[in-house]
């Protein structure tokens, strides 16, 4: 979940085989809203609506924000949507969080300067 956008991906155990995806951008109208907290709840609850119809009802979610040399913050709809999925009456059993860290590998985007506002 960036500020942008929020994807959303339900698979299996390993990682392997996805089972149901959803996005921000699928569920409201303008892009700009699409990284926002009305976005992920809508998202969550029609990721939620397609596991049920598979039978899935325990979750293990793991977040992830840009990460590496960009923002380690999640957007706002990072919480929102775990928010929709448990009042969906699917069952979280373990939240971790997995935003990539940067070990110094490549150079920050602005310039020498910096982001001149």
């Amino acid at each position: 979940s960036s500020y942008n956008n929020l994807l959303m991906t339900a698979t299996d155990l390993t990682g392997a085989e996805t089972i149901a995806k959803c996005s921000g951008g699928q569920v409201v109208k303008s892009s700009k809203d699409s990284g926002g907290q009305f976005a992920a709840t809508r998202a969550a609850e029609r990721l939620s609506d397609m596991l049920k119809e598979k039978d899935f009802t325990q979750l293990i979610i793991k977040y992830r924000g840009p990460g590496g040399n960009r923002s380690n913050n999640t957007g706002p709809g990072a919480q929102a949507a775990i928010r929709a999925m448990t009042r969906a009456g699917m069952t979280i059993t373990r939240i971790e969080d997995v935003t990539p860290i940067a070990h110094d590998g490549t150079k920050k985007k602005g310039g020498r300067r910096g982001r001149r506002v």
